[in-house]
């Protein structure tokens, strides 16, 4: 654990000393090198925004992997994701003001003509009012600043605020939400009939997330004084006075999900991730934007609790409200990855680093921040979708610190950027970071955010068409003047001091930028500060073993005695403060709460079965293999797009291939391989595509391997099944000894394989890499020539270790905090009618397996594979798992 200890107050003439050695303590970069690296964003830049405009434009975001625009109501559903989406064309409105900050104003000045003729804002269609605030109206706001900015300059002289115009047009849309007792939005409106009751989701809500309520100050603010209409500033300002006010007096928290009409909270859990993150945000920057030193005082109340509570450095961790030394949950999501840069405006600057420093480790371990991981840096969620606040933190301890250190960490997050995640048609946001997957999906933020805080990074002052000192960015990194805090404020209502009759203490503001208390001593510091959360992060991979302490005794419970059916066993996990769950599944789930148990002594004993309980799942569970990857790699392809795919637990173990299996596919016949393959001379040299069903696994894999098969892929025959939605499948043998199979076998889902099927259909020779995961481009294509634009970006295929792979959800057993419900999964014998799973699971001794494992096969369902194209079966990928779900609900 590492401790904030306070430095003593320093001289002014310090910051000076130090802002002037830090970089000399890593290597400099060279100005052409940052040139260099500057000019690349502006390439990526261009490759994603010109993709927008020739393929998806006037649709709302583009759909890199099938390069076409992403129309609500047109393509399948994602549920509240597509909340964003109002056709408004949303990627244009959202990347307006980046147009002008990359000095792109002849474009951005037809982007702001194509706005003011093309776009509609009276859409029958409800959508989100957080995400567009902050998308839409904020990128009217941001373009129309840079707008007022360019006819100053001389340029753009036509320009009669007609985004301002609209800008007031779409605020007044967002208006009725507010009509509620609290003042706090509802979280939907339409936009042209605003909310409407019961036949739309509109009205009938009655919860939002903290953030989603708490993050509309900046934008309405600015519309007003942009104005002089008072309207929007008032409501924003009654809506954060309500959350204020609400906030648990005790811990000065505040809980991530509230009812708009009575203000209790409904998820009771804090943090500074998903629905929260930007009301703590807002509060700071709306003080810096509005100089209203009430916003201050409320935000520096807020950041005591954090730093008391929630700040473990390096790590993050939710609390409960009314417990906050009760540990929430023990994973953090992606979102929090923003709080280092704040904490740099807050002037906290030691905390940021430590943080950042865990977050790169993160980075660098799975090529981005997966969208949740947990303590132990292990994938939570493996997700990431393009999110651009690791770079904005990055961007802002460089402005803070000048170490080029954090140069290196931008050039670490370009090169991932164009090795993992560039596709022809854009950048692909990564389904599984593990496996190099991809998502369809190109959101407006990647374009708003990700490229402004890149280019601003490796960017010299003279590069820059504007000082952005004059500027502050939202949430979403759109940038409202500065001058906006002295625009005539007078026609607004008077407001109620919530702080009046409060004690405040002094010390909460001397923490608070400019800031001199935390100035270094030692240039050397940020780096002394790295070192051992560098340390941390490599030790926790492999997961370390577990040692019982001597002299503890043993528990009254050992787990290898425990089953979920006995009584008196579930009497005796009560007393240790440990619950167990049912799952819908037919699995169970074990959380221990060490505060609910019968005493401390029992609670110790509690941790310790939860420790044996991990060690015995473990030992069981040596066969359980990462999911694998097929990459398609013959052209048009060139292996950009990646199939999770399910693993045999016999055959070639793909992890210890440097290389991987490489061929071209083609169909056993018979398809379901379970006997002697009438086309063995075509199949010989070839990795075979055979159909789940009628026989054995390893019966299949033994029958193309006779016949000279290099490889060999099965592919789920129920129809609908996905990899989105179904828990990894993994291949058993079949009882006997299979050391005879000596060829990689992998599982596809129906989705996944049908991609396959449908790209040998249209493309005849169809090659594939079968390995662990996916793998660089210029490691597959080594000595053969490729289109340029392919390898931009890209480095040596080498790859860092990735222990990504190891089981998810674990923590270490060592650790001193309650387990998560989702650490230890017990699962007992069941059946699956539906064919997705397994067809029978294979039973352990009071102890099932985390995953399902196939034994033994059903008899297969007729019929032809579907004819669909590879574009609309890529496109018709199912939602995400359900955890990723109410992540992106807590943001909407």
């Amino acid at each position: 654990m590492w401790m904030l200890h306070s430095a003593t107050m320093l001289p002014a003439f310090l910051l000076l000393f130090f802002m002037g050695t830090s970089s000399r303590l890593s290597e400099a970069m060279s100005r052409d090198e940052k040139n260099k690296l500057r000019n690349q964003v502006l390439e990526m830049f261009d490759h994603a925004y010109q993709n927008y405009m020739d393929h998806a434009y006037p649709a709302d975001e583009l759909m890199p992997l099938t390069c076409r625009g992403r129309v609500r109501g047109l393509e399948p559903s994602r549920g509240d994701v597509d909340d964003a989406l109002g056709k408004f064309s949303l990627t244009l409105i959202d990347t307006l003001d980046t147009l002008a900050l990359l000095n792109k104003t002849a474009e951005f000045e037809k982007a702001v003509r194509r706005v003011v003729t093309d776009v509609r804002l009276d859409n029958d269609i409800v959508v989100s009012v957080f995400e567009t605030n902050i998308r839409v109206l904020g990128g009217l706001l941001g373009g129309h600043s840079m707008a007022v900015m360019l006819k100053e300059s001389g340029r753009m002289l036509w320009y009669q605020d007609e985004l301002l115009h609209m800008a007031k047009d779409l605020g007044l849309r967002l208006l009725p939400a507010f009509n509620t007792s609290s003042g706090l939005p509802y979280p939907r409106v339409n936009l042209r009939f605003g909310v409407r009751g019961p036949e739309t989701r509109t009205g009938t809500e009655t919860d939002t997330c903290t953030a989603c309520a708490g993050t509309i100050i900046l934008e309405f603010a600015a519309l007003s004084r942009f104005t002089g209409d008072p309207t929007f500033e008032a409501h924003a300002r009654r809506a954060l006075d309500f959350l204020w006010e609400k906030r648990q007096r005790n811990s000065n928290l505040v809980g991530t999900t509230i009812n708009i009409h009575s203000g209790e909270w409904v998820r009771r859990d804090s943090g500074v991730g998903a629905g929260i993150d930007s009301y703590y945000e807002y509060l700071l920057k709306a003080y810096i934007l509005l100089g209203d030193d009430q916003f201050l005082q409320r935000f520096n109340t807020h950041y005591a609790s954090i730093m008391k509570y929630i700040s473990q450095p390096p790590l993050l961790l939710d609390v409960h409200i009314h417990k906050p030394l009760l540990p929430a949950r023990t994973w953090m999501d992606s979102l929090l990855a923003f709080f280092p840069g704040l904490q740099v405006l807050k002037g906290d600057i030691r905390p940021a680093i430590e943080t950042h420093e865990m977050l790169y480790q993160v980075t660098k371990k799975h090529n981005f921040l997966p969208e949740a991981f947990t303590t132990d840096f292990r994938v939570h969620w493996a997700q990431h979708p393009l999110r651009p606040e690791f770079a904005e933190s990055t961007y802002f301890l460089y402005k803070a610190t000048r170490d080029p250190y954090y140069l290196e960490v931008g050039r670490t997050i370009l090169e991932n950027l164009n090795r993992f995640a560039r596709v022809p048609c854009g950048f692909a946001a990564m389904k599984d970071v593990r496996t190099g997957s991809h998502e369809d999906r190109m959101d407006s933020f990647f374009l708003a955010e990700m490229f402004k805080y890149l280019f601003l990074l490796f960017a010299e002052e003279e590069d820059l068409p504007f000082n952005v000192e004059d500027y502050i960015f939202t949430t979403e990194a759109h940038l409202l003047p500065l001058s906006l805090s002295t625009a005539s404020n007078s026609q607004a209502p008077t407001l109620v001091n919530n702080m009046a009759g409060e004690e405040l203490d002094d010390s909460n503001f001397e923490w608070t930028c400019p800031n001199t208390r935390l100035l270094f001593p030692d240039p050397a510091f940020p780096r002394n500060l790295r070192e051992p959360i560098r340390s941390a992060v490599d030790k926790s991979c492999p997961h370390p073993t577990t040692h019982r302490d001597p002299g503890m005794g043993r528990p009254p419970l050992r787990a290898q005695d425990f089953m979920a059916n006995n009584p008196e066993h579930l009497e005796l996990l009560r007393r240790m403060g440990v619950s167990l769950i049912h799952l819908k599944d037919g699995r169970v789930q074990l959380v221990q709460h060490a505060t609910q148990a019968v005493s401390a002594v029992a609670a110790e004993d509690g941790m310790r079965f939860m420790q044996e309980m991990m060690e015995l799942s473990s030992q069981q569970q040596k066969e359980q293999l990462p999911p694998r990857a097929v990459q398609i790699i013959s052209p048009p392809f060139f292996g950009r797009v990646v199939l999770t795919a399910g693993p045999a637990q016999f055959g070639m173990d793909l992890s210890k291939s440097s290389s991987g299996v490489r061929g071209f596919v083609t169909i056993a016949e018979p398809y379901n391989g379970c006997s002697v393959l009438s086309n063995g001379e075509i199949v010989a040299g070839r990795i075979a595509l055979l159909q789940r069903g009628q026989c054995m696994f390893a019966e299949k894999a033994r029958h193309i391997q006779k016949a000279g098969a290099i490889g060999g892929i099965v592919i789920d025959d129920n129809e609908g099944s996905s990899s989105d939605t179904a828990p990894l499948f993994q291949m058993a043998g079949d009882g006997r000894n299979t050391d005879d199979v000596t060829l990689p076998l992998l599982f596809l889902f129906h989705k996944e394989g049908n991609i396959l099927l449908e790209a040998l259909k249209e493309y005849r020779e169809v090659e594939v890499l079968l390995s662990d995961k996916a793998r660089d481009r210029e490691s597959i294509f080594k000595g053969k020539a490729l289109p340029g634009a392919l390898l931009d970006g890209s480095t040596d295929g080498a790859e860092e270790e990735d222990c990504s792979t190891e089981e998810k959800d674990h923590t270490s057993p060592a650790s001193s905090e309650p387990v998560h419900q989702s650490q230890v999964t017990i699962q007992e014998q069941t059946t699956d009618d539906s064919g997705v799973g397994p067809e029978s699971v294979q039973p352990a001794e009071g102890l099932g397996s985390y995953v399902p494992v196939a034994v033994g096969e059903e008899p297969a369902v007729d019929g032809d594979h579907s004819s669909q194209s590879v574009d609309s079966l890529m496109a018709d990928w199912e939602e995400d798992l359900e955890a990723f779900k109410q992540m992106e609900k807590d943001e909407l």
